[in-house]
């Protein structure tokens, strides 16, 4: 299971860094997984913003690209997102997974509000 942390109330403009570890996830599993942040605004579907694959490549949805970050560290079963000048359309619960999902690994999610 992945367990997310890190949201929170912030203004526009403003930075979070969301955190996501792999509870109980095996390193032999974890590490060659290609993970991603997503993203579910009230009332839309969830959709995937920030994917990292084993080799650290990274990949964007438009809306964020140049102003998130995702990175990983395998030794800690850990995926973090660096989200800078956040905008109030960033709204949501953010959650962590593999890319494909797996739906026995979603977790409590983490909320993030940015205020106008």
């Amino acid at each position: 299971r992945l367990v997310e942390s890190g949201g929170g109330l912030v203004q526009a403009g403003g930075s979070l860094r969301l955190s996501c570890k792999a509870s109980g996830a095996i390193w032999s599993v974890f590490s060659p997984s290609t993970l991603g942040w997503y993203r579910q605004a009230l009332g839309k579907e969830r959709e995937l913003v920030a994917t990292i694959t084993s080799s650290h490549t990274t990949i964007y949805d438009d809306s964020v690209k140049g102003r998130f970050t995702i990175s990983r560290d395998n030794s800690r079963k850990t995926v973090l997102l660096q989200m800078n000048s956040l905008q109030p359309d960033d709204t949501g619960v953010y959650y962590c997974n593999y890319v494909p999902s797996r739906t026995d690994s979603w977790g409590q999610g983490t909320q993030v509000t940015v205020s106008s």
